[in-house]
C-alpha cells in the first residue's frame, strides 16, 4: 500500500545541505540513494590560501578559506575538454565559462557549513559531466527554439501547488531568454493526487488542437477545480473542437504519452514534483541557486533583475499526441 505523502521537495539548500525544504510535492515511496554524509574531512593546514579573481572570500573564516582553497585545487573543472583544477582554470582564464561559477560555488557551500564529503557529492551532481541526463523530449509538449542553448525539463503534477508556483518562474525566465530557452513538459502525476492523471491527459488532449499550454496554465490556475465537468468547461473556454477534444482524451495515444512519462519519471527515481533538468542536469533549487541563475549561468550571462512574472511568449508550440492531429502554434497567455 502507497503511504500518504506529504509534501516537500528536492530541495537541498546550502545550509545544512541535508535539510529539506516544504517546497514541493514529495513522493515518500521513492527511495533516495544518497548516503548519510560522513564527518568533515578537514582540510589540510598546508594548503596555501588560494585568490581567484571574481570570488570574495574576505568574510570567510581561516579554517574556512583552507577548506575552500583545498577543493577549488583538488576538483577537477567542470569541461571535461579542460582536465585541470577549479582553481587553475580561472587562474589560466581557460576555455571553460563554468569554472568560475564552480569556484564561487563551492565558497558558498563552505560558508554554509557544509563538510567536504558533502560538497564533493553535490559538486558531481551539479559539475560532473558524467551526471547529464540524456532525457527523450520526442512527443513532449515544447515552448521556445528547437535549437535553443538551453532545454529545460519540467517534470509536473497537475495537483501540486508548487508546480503550480514554478508556472510563475517558468514564466518569468522564458520571457527573460525567448530565443535562448526551450521547455519541454513531461506530466508525472503523484500517487495521491487522483485528478492530476485526468488533468495530464486533457491538457495533451489541448495540444493536439495547438492549445496545450494555454490550457496547463488554466489547469494549475483553477487547480482545486478539477473534475470532469470542469474539464470539458475548460475545453469549452479555449474554443477547442470539444467533440475531438474528448475523443482525444480517451485514446490510446495520450494515455501512452502519460505512460510513457510516468515510466522515465521511475527510470529516474524521481522523488517528487516539480522535478526540473537545465540541459540534463537535475535542478535541485537550491537556496542560493534559482532556476533563472542556472539558466543565465549556462548561458554565460547575468541574470536580470527580479520583476513581476510576465505571460509567456506565443512561439510555443504543441506536439500531435492523437493520431493524425497535426501540430499547431499554442499562444500561452494565462487565462
Amino acid at each position: 500500500m502507497t503511504q500518504t505523502l506529504k509534501p516537500t521537495l528536492l530541495v537541498l539548500g546550502f545550509a545544512g545541505f541535508a535539510a529539506h525544504a516544504s517546497s514541493g510535492c514529495r513522493d515518500s515511496s521513492a527511495r533516495n540513494a544518497d548516503p548519510t554524509p560522513g564527518p568533515s574531512v578537514q582540510a589540510s593546514t598546508e594548503v596555501k590560501d588560494v585568490a581567484l579573481a571574481g570570488v570574495d572570500t574576505s568574510a570567510m573564516t581561516p579554517r574556512e578559506r583552507r577548506t575552500w582553497s583545498s577543493l577549488v585545487t583538488v576538483l577537477l573543472a567542470p569541461c571535461p575538454s579542460v582536465p585541470v583544477p577549479v582553481s587553475q582554470c580561472v587562474q589560466e582564464s581557460r576555455a571553460c565559462g563554468a569554472c568560475a561559477q564552480a569556484a564561487k560555488w563551492l565558497a558558498r557551500a563552505v560558508r554554509d557549513g557544509a563538510s567536504d564529503d558533502q560538497i564533493k557529492r553535490a559538486y558531481k551532481g551539479r559539475f560532473d559531466p558524467s551526471s547529464v541526463k540524456v532525457l527523450p523530449i520526442d512527443g513532449s509538449p515544447t515552448i521556445g527554439p528547437d535549437d535553443a542553448l538551453v532545454t529545460v525539463v519540467e517534470f509536473a503534477d497537475f495537483e501540486c501547488p508548487h508546480c503550480r508556483e514554478a508556472v510563475k518562474l517558468i514564466d518569468a525566465m522564458l520571457a527573460a531568454h525567448p530565443r535562448q530557452v526551450r521547455v519541454v513538459y513531461k506530466t508525472y502525476t503523484l500517487p495521491f493526487h487522483a485528478r492530476g492523471e485526468p488533468a495530464a491527459r486533457a491538457a495533451l488532449s489541448a495540444g493536439a488542437q495547438g492549445k496545450f499550454w494555454e490550457m496547463e496554465h488554466l489547469l494549475f490556475e483553477r487547480q482545486e477545480h478539477l473534475e470532469d465537468a470542469d474539464l470539458e468547461r475548460y475545453a469549452q473556454v479555449l474554443k477547442l473542437d470539444v467533440v475531438r477534444w474528448k475523443a482525444d482524451l480517451e485514446s490510446s495515444a495520450v494515455k501512452d504519452r502519460v505512460a510513457s512519462d510516468r515510466k522515465l519519471g521511475e527510470q529516474l527515481k524521481l522523488k517528487g514534483t516539480p522535478t526540473i533538468y537545465v540541459n540534463g542536469r537535475e535542478l535541485e533549487l537550491e537556496q542560493d541557486e534559482s532556476l533563472e541563475e542556472r539558466v543565465a549561468a549556462e548561458l554565460g550571462v547575468s541574470p536580470p533583475p527580479q520583476e513581476a512574472p510576465p505571460q509567456r511568449p506565443a512561439d510555443a508550440t504543441s506536439p500531435a499526441v492523437a493520431s493524425g492531429a497535426p501540430s499547431a502554434s499554442a499562444n500561452a497567455n494565462r487565462r
